[in-house]
């Protein structure tokens, strides 16, 4: 018997055999991209068909965010190749275009021809996410993270399931490690991880809950003037430890933000930093999360619910906003013109009680309690996307859901048209002339509809303006168009348009992850009766032609 050779140190001076292609998943999987470009592009110097070089290269122009290059460089690699990688990279793009049921159709057809494609199952899973199928949007992501549980955009939807210990965990090794997050995202998670252990020290304190025994309220909206003839929305009458203030109701917004005179007035301090930002060139805002011990909405009454607090000037709203996802957890009847905010309790699925009533929070998502039955949504680097304001501290993508359930379609609500719900933003299909239907944002808080050049230029002239002034929390924007006559069909009305407002509406696009095309704004919102169905991803939008004479 021949004696065991002993190791030698020559691994140490032989070179191992080249691997490009991992060499640019790394530089992706680190951020840099730049990198991987090249990287990507030298393989396909060899090898012109290489579906994970096209595949990965999709992917890295998605995360620059130039979908135009992204989209031209599926299209090349499917004339290329009918590799399925290819096919799934090409439902990424889709779904970043807002071609939402396409990317679905993609995805789905290469699971069913037996390819075990990882990011195919995430993309599904990020299609359930936007429908309310929870539940379906878990199961395809179990199949995503034992297929590639080092994909890091897999692992950032990953985190969504994990408890708030386990969340706080992974952010502290993802912040210390390589990831491929920009700098904002890189401030956003420290900003995120910061509130989450400052609410973790709080054991002493039961989360954001309901104390009221009621659990239907109605309350009158509040008008708010942009001068003594002219009404630029509605809002509420929220009492914040105990004093009044009138905020905007604002569907495209999450949360309650204030600006820091009502804050102080109300004896609220500061426990984590954030950020928040929305339409206009001025960017990000300094702001901070702070816990009210109380907050009156009507005949409700919370306890210990985070809000935001801008740290200097004032916001769009003048005293605050109040995202309408704060009342998620109710049926929402925004009945514009008869000037009430009706909550009642949602449906009960069949075989269930009545859910418990709560304000929406991050608490709802965030603390151990009853960790195995709460849906969590997506890693906090990005943005939480708001029409007038969006929370660096907030999390983006997903709903929060009471428990892991699939959308319920009640009988009393088969007629209610059915929403991709982005984290609080409820995108609306919307058919515009004889193009591919759009998507539209339900935004209370946008004065006027606004349609993208893009999507207008498919169906009219656009020419740029620049007697319109367009302001949000981020100061004006820049480059404002006008757009000739376009009739938007949405849910089951129909509205005639003289002409509409447009501008890049890029920044919002990219934040969500998929197209959005224009807002319905409060000029056509305040003629409906809005009931809104957080949970199951569903609204009723309702004309009574006799209010308004016609």
């Amino acid at each position: 018997m021949q004696p065991a050779k002993q190791p030698t140190n020559q691994s140490a001076t032989t070179a191992l055999p080249a691997n490009p292609l991992g060499e640019a998943r790394a530089f992706y999987r680190k951020g840099n991209f730049d990198a991987a470009i090249a990287k990507y592009q030298e393989i396909l110097k060899d090898r012109p068909n290489s579906p994970d070089a096209l595949a990965g290269m999709v992917r890295v122009y998605l995360k620059q965010k130039n979908v135009d290059l992204a989209a031209r460089t599926a299209e090349q690699g499917l004339k290329l190749t009918d590799a399925p990688r290819i096919h799934v990279a090409q439902g990424e793009v889709l779904f970043r275009q807002g071609r939402i049921h396409a990317a679905e159709t993609e995805w789905i057809n290469v699971i069913n021809s037996g390819y075990p494609e990882a990011r195919a199952f995430l993309g599904l899973a990020r299609v359930r996410n936007a429908l309310a199928m929870y539940k379906g949007a878990k199961d395809m992501l179990d199949h995503a993270h034992q297929l590639d549980p080092n994909d890091p955009d897999i692992n950032d939807a990953w985190i969504g399931v994990l408890s708030r210990a386990e969340r706080i965990a992974y952010l502290e090794k993802s912040l210390a490690g390589d990831n491929n997050w920009n700098a904002d995202e890189r401030g956003d998670v420290s900003n995120y991880l910061q509130y989450l252990r400052e609410r973790a020290k709080q054991k002493n304190q039961s989360p954001c809950r309901l104390i009221s025994k009621i659990t239907a309220t109605e309350t009158p909206l509040v008008r708010l003037l942009e001068d003594p003839r002219h009404m630029r929305g509605y809002g509420l009458n929220v009492v914040l430890n105990g004093h009044k203030s009138a905020l905007m109701l604002d569907s495209g917004a999450s949360g309650i933000l204030v600006r820091h005179t009502i804050a102080e007035r109300a004896g609220i301090t500061k426990i984590s930093a954030t950020k928040v930002w929305g339409i206009g060139k001025k960017g990000r805002r300094d702001a901070y999360v702070g816990v009210a011990d109380s907050i009156k909405i009507g005949e409700l009454e919370f306890q210990n619910c985070p809000i935001e607090v801008v740290e200097s000037g004032s916001v769009v709203g003048d005293e605050g906003l109040i995202g309408v996802d704060v009342l998620e957890n109710f049926l929402v009847d925004i009945d514009f013109p008869n000037e009430k905010l009706k909550l009642s309790p949602l449906p009960a699925r069949p075989g269930e009680s009545q859910t418990n009533v709560t304000l929406k929070s991050e608490d709802n998502s965030d603390d151990d309690v009853d960790d195995s039955n709460e849906n969590k949504s997506d890693v906090g680097k990005s943005s939480n996307t708001k029409s007038d304001t969006k929370s660096a501290n907030a999390k983006s993508g997903a709903a929060t859901p009471i428990g892991l359930r699939d959308a319920y379609i009640a009988p009393e609500m088969k007629n209610y048209s059915r929403v991709f719900r982005f984290g609080h933003d409820l995108l609306i299909p919307t058919s515009i002339g004889q193009v591919p239907q759009k998507l539209f944002l339900i935004d209370t808080g946008s004065l006027v509809n606004f349609i993208s050049p893009e999507a207008a230029r498919e169906v009219t002239k656009v020419h740029g303006d620049s007697d319109i002034v367009v302001e949000g929390i981020s100061g004006h924007v820049d480059k404002i168009y006008s757009a000739n006559k376009a009739i938007l069909i949405f849910g089951h009305l129909k509205q005639e348009n003289q002409d509409m407002t447009a501008f890049d509406t890029k920044p919002l696009s990219d934040s969500i992850g998929t197209e959005v095309s224009g807002f319905l704004g409060f000029t056509t919102l305040r003629m409906l009766d809005i009931k809104i169905d957080y949970r199951d991803a569903l609204v009723d939008l309702t004309y009574n032609a006799k209010l308004f004479g016609k």
